[in-house]
């Protein structure tokens, strides 16, 4: 279909999975041909002692974790909405969550990839084993292309074993400074926690309801994850306790269990857009998080920050009606960002919202070189057409 249309029509084509992330980047400038890729959900090759599992692009991550899970093994990667999300998706995206911290991203699990390009040319890099040097890493270019480049149609990964316990230690602290002490005091710690989430109250408040858990909500909280044997997660669980019992934190609620894995569904999933007048993430040195975070919360936004990789995720409050005042409090946190060398990008707000808002801010990879990857796999720019900057 892709070559007939380069070919004949070039009608704009916009490739969809689970519709999940359809509101990222800015609307289609004209018309465009849906291509659903949903019915590429076939597993292709899954020798599960390689530890690596070659599957179709529209599969359902879900889906994918309960295959492999009956070998006891996983995709260690967060994708909030999994049971719609495809494992396309999630690559063109490059979503991720709280386990990035631990685990990495995509990028870190993708080995070979298949895709069609704008003209209809199916090409291949990777393969199908982990020692894979050959070639350029054009999984790398696909990951986060948002389906401009390309429509990815097939990906193998690397996995996992699963672990055997999850436990989660929520820790209600009264000020900010103290969180950054206690983060400066983990990232130097003998413990090797999986996840470091920082969350503002209004944050801790909805991940609590959502996780149906007896948990305090009136401070700020410092969630840290641990994962392994039952023996390792006990003594790190331990060993964080000591290391922070000097940095007057309010209060300590450990969860394990089902607990655990409710409160772990709700940080995933928090990040996700909702009925929110406008979400964004905003990426920064994780030493600069804390200070995003105050600002953030001074202008009344709902957060979740990554802690320890700088990456943080913002709800605007409902009373935010307009994209006049969504640029208002949105310009000084974008300037933040910016100023250490991230970025704040939109992720979901109002269509109509996006003609008066930059939604990726400045960008920091050279415009020149970007046109030419797109003239090189999209010449006729067919594939998502005005989508990126």
């Amino acid at each position: 279909m892709v070559e007939e249309n380069a070919a004949g029509r070039r009608r704009p084509l916009l490739p969809v999975g689970g519709r999940t992330a359809l509101q990222f980047g800015y609307a289609a400038t004209e018309p465009v041909t849906i291509v659903a890729t949903s019915e590429l959900s076939r597993v292709i090759d899954y020798p599960a002692r390689d530890m690596t599992v070659t599957v179709e692009a529209g599969l359902r991550v879900e889906e994918l974790q309960k295959l492999l899970k009956n070998e006891g093994q996983r995709l260690p990667v967060d994708v909030a909405q999994a049971h719609r999300a495809t494992l396309g998706g999630a690559i063109a995206t490059n979503t991720s969550g709280p386990g990035r911290f631990g685990h990495g991203t995509l990028r870190d699990y993708v080995i070979g990839i298949s895709a069609v390009d704008g003209t209809g040319r199916l090409f291949s890099a990777g393969g199908r084993v982990v020692k894979n040097v050959a070639g350029y890493d054009l999984c790398k270019l696909l990951i986060g292309s948002l389906g401009t480049l390309a429509i990815i149609t097939q990906v193998t990964l690397k996995l996992r074993p699963l672990a055997e316990k999850l436990q989660i230690e929520w820790i209600t602290v009264d000020a900010l400074d103290r969180i950054d002490d206690a983060l400066a005091k983990l990232l130097a710690s003998q413990t090797r926690p999986v996840a470091l989430e920082v969350l503002n109250p209004k944050a801790a408040w909805q991940v609590r309801s959502e996780s149906q858990q007896d948990l305090p909500t009136d401070r700020f909280v410092l969630c840290v994850a641990f994962e392994g044997s039952e023996r390792e997660v006990n003594w790190q669980a331990e060993t964080l306790r000591n290391e922070l019992a000097r940095s007057e934190l309010a209060e300590s609620t450990s969860l394990a269990g089902d607990g655990a894995k409710k409160l772990c569904k709700a940080l995933i999933e928090y990040q996700a857009a909702s009925d929110d007048p406008l979400t964004f993430q905003a990426t920064l040195p994780p030493s600069q998080t804390i200070e995003f975070v105050a600002a953030a919360t001074e202008a009344g936004i709902a957060l979740q920050a990554h802690a320890g990789n700088g990456v943080i995720v913002g709800h605007l409050a409902d009373d935010c009606s307009s994209p006049e005042q969504a640029l208002a409090i949105l310009t000084p946190l974008r300037r933040l960002a910016e100023r250490s060398g991230g970025a704040l990008v939109v992720h979901n707000c109002e269509p109509e919202w996006k003609l008066a808002l930059p939604v990726f801010g400045t960008l920091s990879a050279p415009a020149g070189l970007m046109q030419r990857m797109k003239q090189a796999f999209d010449p006729h720019s067919l594939l998502n057409p005005g989508r990126f900057a």
